[in-house]
């Protein structure tokens, strides 16, 4: 049951990132293009460590069900 609710955790997640870096990027636009670049590159890899927790337990091993 770990999988699916991870799933949906991280769907929602990278909805709402990628929503975050949209807006902010777009208001970047008259900004040097260094600064565009370093928040791009943030933004790109950036979604991985907030999810990092959530991939760890998602494969965490599960004790085995007793009959």
């Amino acid at each position: 049951m770990r999988k699916p609710i991870a799933v949906l955790v991280m769907l929602a997640f990278m909805a709402l990132w990628i929503w975050g870096a949209g807006t902010v990027g777009s208001r970047l636009t008259e900004m040097p293009g260094w600064v565009q670049l370093i928040f791009y590159v943030v933004a790109g890899f950036g979604w991985i460590l907030p999810l990092r927790p959530l991939l760890k337990w998602m494969n965490a091993n599960q004790p085995p069900e007793e009959d």
